[in-house]
């Protein structure tokens, strides 16, 4: 029995230092893209924020939106409001941008039909109406930088790329949980540029998302996926990449990098991860599902091993340690390389702590998204 377990233990956790290592070797092949000098933009671009009661936040990234170096007669900003109950839209219509426009998703819905997924017909919404030739969402809590829009725009004109996927990261953390976070999503970051650039995994963040409207339009927009509350994102990527995967490219740039602020609580990380969780026996790319299969088996492994000790003894505590500090080891390789790049090195300085609340988050939050088919979200009660 215990060699078995051996067998089983150490088999997962080489096959997860062998994803981490063609992760980080592709990673590492993605060059940093750079905006030329002397750049001469001539793409219009369409920005899509969906919002629901987002009056607190959706200011900050409306002012980063003005301050941007592209043209501002060669971009747009559609906010499309999702039936918000508070000053969201009020606060649009008065906001100063010029290029600034607000649709209304209530007065574009049939009351007859039932709506799954708020959020993607939001975003369909926006595409219908947007007159720019690219498009590039992102989510009303966060913050871009000023070269976003002209670092997409080059990207996309030189490369030819037509669905782009580009960083999103957490700041301002304040505490343990959140400082959690923000490791975490740079290690999603980094399996993400990873993935796109050797092709062997399609995901995507659409806080920071550009695609042309023509693709959209090609692929069916979100049609086939109506009935998940969210990914909008990754479900979308894998329809381009099915369909196009030589014009699906990750932007690999610091300039372009969007910034949010991570969830405050346990209750709200629970329920943000539960809303990921739930779409991901639904992806129909194989090779995610296994990722993530793989992952969830070994951090269930772990703590596994560390409670049965009293039946295996010492073989079996040494066992859990074993396979505890193997994946730490991996993980910490792979995310020393992707803070380094963000310059975010400093959040290592908790790694083994962190190191644990991941085995135990995966191990927690798969297990509840198997169970627990409906969640919270925008103060909706969805599946």
């Amino acid at each position: 029995m215990l060699t078995l377990l051996s067998v089983a233990g150490l088999g997962l956790l080489l096959a997860y230092a062998i994803i981490l290592q063609r992760c980080l070797t592709a990673w590492n092949a993605l060059t940093e893209w750079e905006r030329p000098a002397g750049y001469d933009p001539r793409t219009f671009i369409s920005v899509l924020i969906p919002a629901r009661n987002e009056a607190p936040v959706i200011g900050q990234l409306l002012d980063s939106l003005r301050r941007q170096s592209y043209p501002e007669e060669l971009f747009e900003v559609i906010v499309i409001d999702d039936h918000s109950s508070d000053d969201t839209a009020a606060f649009v219509e008065q906001h100063p941008m010029p290029n600034l426009r607000l649709l209304y998703l209530a007065a574009h819905l049939d009351p007859a039909e039932k709506v799954l997924s708020y959020k993607k017909k939001a975003l369909a919404l926006g595409v219908e109406h947007a007159s720019g030739t690219l498009i590039v969402t992102t989510d009303a809590d966060c913050v871009a930088p000023p070269d976003w829009l002209a670092s997409h725009a080059a990207f996309h004109e030189m490369t030819g790329a037509s669905f782009i996927a580009a960083p999103v990261l957490f700041h301002r953390e304040q505490n343990l949980l959140q400082r959690f976070q923000s490791l975490d999503f740079i290690g999603m970051m980094a399996v993400t540029g990873a993935g796109i650039q050797g092709r062997f995994l399609y995901m995507s963040n659409g806080a920071n998302l550009a695609f042309t409207k023509a693709l959209f339009q090609e692929i069916g927009g979100y049609m086939g996926n109506e009935q998940f509350a969210s990914g909008d994102d990754i479900f979308l990527i894998q329809k381009a990449a099915a369909r196009r995967p030589g014009k699906v490219a990750f932007l690999k740039s610091r300039e372009v990098t969007i910034h949010s602020l991570p969830v405050p609580d346990w209750k709200s990380f629970v329920n943000q991860r539960l809303r990921w969780g739930t779409k991901n026996a639904s992806y129909k790319d194989w090779r995610i599902t296994a990722v993530l299969g793989l992952v969830f088996l070994l951090c269930w492994f772990i703590p596994g091993m560390f409670l049965t000790a009293p039946l295996f003894g010492f073989y079996g505590l040494g066992l859990a340690l074993a396979l505890f500090a193997g994946k730490g080891l991996a993980d910490y390789l792979f995310l020393n390389t992707a803070a380094a790049f963000f310059d975010r090195s400093r959040l290592l300085k908790d790694f083994w702590l962190l190191e644990g609340m991941h085995v135990l988050y995966i191990a927690a939050i798969g297990l509840l998204s198997l169970l627990i088919r409906q969640y919270e979200w925008k103060g909706r009660r969805v599946r």
